[in-house]
Order: C-alpha cells, then structure tokens, then sequence
C-alpha cells in the first residue's frame, strides 16, 4: 500500500533523504527545493511536488516548477505521482526531464507521445570524483577562466540564445536572447557560469544548471562554432570545476547527446567517465 502526498515547508529532509539514493539523475530536483523551498506561488525554481509514500519512506516524487517543466524521479507509482502533480499545478507541461525511461513512461501517461517537441532525447549521463580532475596545461597559463565582467552580458546573451538554438531546438527572437539575459544575470548573483578569456577576449563559456554543497551539474557548455576543436570547451569547464573543488565540492555530473562525439571527447578529456545511466530531456514546442 502507498499513499500520496503533496509536499510542504517541513518536507524537505523526507524529500533530501529520497533524493540522495538517486543523486545522478536528480539534480533539477535537489537543487530547485534548496533554491526556493517547497512553497509554489510561480516563482522561479518554485514547483508543485507530490511524493508516494510507502510503509513511511518516500519511494517516488515528481514535481512540475514554475516553468512548465516536469521532473520525474518515480522508480515505482510514476502513473500516480504524475497525474497527481499535473492536476494540483494547474499549470501547463513545457517539457519533461529525469530517467530516459520514467521521461518515456510520463509521456505515454499524460497522453503526449504524438505533441510536438523540439528536443526529444535520451542522453549519455556522465561522472566525474573532482580529485580526478585532468587540468588542462592551458588553463595554467595561456587562458584565464573566470566570473564575467557585466560588459560582457551582450555578447555572452547572443552565446547563450545560440546554445539554445544549437542544443536545444529552440527560435531565435529577441524574447530568446532577453530571456538569455535575465538568466545570466541571475547566474552572475550566485556566482555560477563562468567565461574563458584569451587576451581579454572571451572564447568559451560554461555554468551549472545545479550546484549542491557535495554536486555540481555542468550545463551551458559554449564555444562559438570558428574557435571549436581548440580545447577551450574542456578548459573553461576544467576551470569552473576547480572552482567548485574550492568550495569542497566532490563531485561533477553532466549529460550530453549520443551523437556529439566532440562534447564527449572534450569531457573524457578532463576525466569525465559515462555512468552507464541515461537522462531523458523533451522539450515541448510552443
């Protein structure tokens, strides 16, 4: 037997304690509740979460946050915590994100196999122990891998709308790159993306799309498509992990597409390895 709960200001060591046995693949979700707690009222990194409970221990969760996005992490009574997210968040669904194979499953039950997407993939999980970090030798010297100056936001929001478009399918306007903005000012605030410079110059960008005191999940990853295949994708992402290892972070996780050998090229090269677990990310089109 199992019952549902949806989980409230005083839940979130029930939740926490859930979440660890499955770090890897639950990132969004243990970094969102510790950004804006378990009360949704829209805003950012706010969501709705249900849990099944089972003999008192939390066995599935899912949550459905302020930007349309759904987050499964539901090894068992996914049918359930989904149905029961969906219908207390009053919200529409922008997309889906957790196990390639929950992400599957959520589809089929909400009926949203046939929507239209913009990205629909099931990508390589990769892990990396910090202390086994390969620091690239131009990253001791020839480049400089550092917090963005504010001079720099135009430029870095055009590489940001561009990495939306190359990766994730999205359209180009100027609500992309205004929205681009306002995320890296945000990002500027926590001190979480960082800018490769030669020269002064930028010519990579990187930033977590979650940070925890014991886990970093790596996103964002840029290099403008003339300066690729110099090794700066791997410097600049070696440098904002040195900076987490700073912090006492442990350990560094990211996924990437089956089919871009390069992205994964660049990060065997400082010592990522795959997990062997697939992370499954639709996205929705307007």
């Amino acid at each position: 037997m199992y019952t549902l709960k949806t989980l409230q200001p005083g839940d979130e060591a029930f939740l926490e304690n859930f979440l660890l046995q499955h770090a890897d693949t639950s990132m969004f979700l243990r970094s969102n509740w510790r950004e804006a707690g378990l009360l949704d009222q829209g805003a950012r990194f706010q969501g709705t979460y249900v849990a099944a409970i089972a003999d008192a221990t939390m066995v599935a969760v899912a949550a459905h946050y302020w930007n349309g996005m759904l987050i499964v992490q539901a090894p068992v009574h996914l049918t359930e915590v989904v149905q029961a997210t969906v219908a207390q968040s009053h919200r529409p669904i922008s997309g889906i994100a957790g196990p390639a194979t929950q992400v599957e499953a959520t589809k089929q039950v909400l009926g949203l196999v046939k929507r239209p997407t913009q990205l629909d993939e099931s990508e390589i999980l990769f892990s990396l122990a910090l202390q086994n970090l390969q620091v690239p030798l131009a990253l001791l010297g020839e480049v400089e891998c550092r917090l963005p100056y504010p001079e720099e936001f135009d430029l870095l929001s055009q590489w940001s709308a561009d990495f939306n478009v190359e990766a994730l399918g999205h359209t180009k306007t100027s609500d992309l790159i205004l929205s681009c903005r306002r995320d890296l000012e945000a990002r500027q605030a926590r001190a979480r993306h960082w800018v490769l410079v030669f020269k002064d110059t930028p010519i990579a960008y990187t930033t977590f799309n979650a940070w925890l005191p014991d886990i970093v999940q790596i996103g964002g990853v840029w290099t403008p498509p003339p300066l690729r295949g110099k090794g700066y994708a791997k410097c600049v992402v070696a440098g904002s992990l040195l900076e987490a290892r700073s912090h006492g972070v442990e350990r560094a996780i990211l996924f990437t597409n089956q089919e871009n050998h390069p992205a994964q090229a660049a990060y065997q090269g400082i010592g990522f390895r795959p997990t062997g677990k697939k992370f499954g990310l639709v996205i929705f089109s307007d």
